[in-house]
């Protein structure tokens, strides 16, 4: 890493702490949107580990994970760099919506384009002024459409780094996923560029459990990348799950778990039911595989096709 990294015009030395506000644009109103981005450099090189929540502006939980790093000062690298972003999707952040108002998605518009869509200017600004400098990356994000889930890290295995950061990491689970298209690992991975994702709890909801092992987790990658101590348990090994699988509604209703997000279900054991609202009808679930449940449907009206539960299997 050089001496001196370069965002947004700003030169930032070895043992500099700055805040940089990333303009994107302004909102119809004429109100600025800049993105803050904290950067902290220790004293001596090393590596650059990003943290950055809030890719889609419907997920607090991650948002809240890192501000609660940034609010406590647990992020003071005796070695390399540590870049914060808190919240990357403003506009999403804003208007209580995964997407920005051209209603497309962030992490599907990697690397973007400088005169693209609003979705693809986000992307091209971050892959323009923060992606060359990083190394490594933790990108927290949390279930959408109602849909909880359980504390867990998502990386490619075949790939040792990130395999190794996932470890270190600890959560409870490390599940195997594919690079998306355009999406920020995807991009990242294209320049030899370590980026694990967290996912804990839910959409425009606080999940105390998966914000502390977040923050915990952190703590523990950034001892494995030797940037700085670690005050907290090494973790216990986590369950690995090579791929996953989707239960989704044969009938539309009101759906009612019988199971939790952690549970280890065998095959057609009873997962819950689906009724009608009028009290005529009641469907039994059963589960068509046995797995680990990863993710867990928060809404009971539910229609046909909609995904209930989600298995992480071995």
């Amino acid at each position: 890493m050089p001496q001196v990294i370069t965002i947004n015009g700003q030169n930032i030395g070895l043992g500099q702490q700055v805040l940089i506000r990333l303009n994107i644009s302004r909102l119809p109103s004429g109100t600025v949107i800049d993105i803050p981005v904290h950067v902290f450099r220790a004293p001596e090189d090393g590596p650059v580990l990003l943290l950055m929540a809030g890719m889609h502006g419907d997920e607090v939980n991650g948002i809240e994970t890192v501000r609660r790093m940034l609010r406590r000062k647990m992020l003071r690298p005796a070695r390399g760099t540590i870049i914060a972003i808190p919240v990357l999707n403003i506009y999403g952040f804003l208007n209580f919506s995964r997407e920005v108002p051209d209603g497309k998605d962030v992490n599907r518009s990697f690397p973007g384009s400088e005169g693209g869509s609003l979705a693809s200017r986000v992307a091209h600004k971050f892959v323009r002024e923060i992606l060359p400098w990083v190394d490594y990356g933790i990108d927290f994000h949390t279930g959408g459409a109602s849909r909880a889930n359980y504390p867990q890290v998502r990386c490619l295995l075949s790939n040792p780094v990130a395999a190794q950061m996932a470890y270190a990491f600890a959560a409870p689970f490390v599940i195997n996923a594919n690079l998306r298209p355009k999406s920020l690992r995807k991009e990242a991975s294209k320049y030899g560029k370590n980026i694990i994702v967290f996912e804990g709890g839910e959409s425009l909801r606080f999940d105390e459990a998966g914000i502390q092992e977040g923050i915990n987790g952190t703590i523990r990658v950034l001892a494995f990348l030797q940037i700085q101590k670690s005050n907290v348990s090494p973790g216990k090994l986590p369950k690995v799950c090579q791929r996953t699988s989707w239960v989704r509604a044969k009938v539309a209703g009101l759906f009612r778990s019988q199971i939790a997000l952690g549970d280890y279900i065998q095959k057609s054991q009873v997962i819950g039911s689906i009724a009608d609202p009028y009290g005529q009808m009641s469907v039994s679930l059963k589960a068509p595989k046995a797995g680990y449940v990863i993710g867990l449907n928060r809404m009971p009206v539910v229609n046909q096709g909609d995904a209930l539960l989600h298995l992480g299997l071995l």
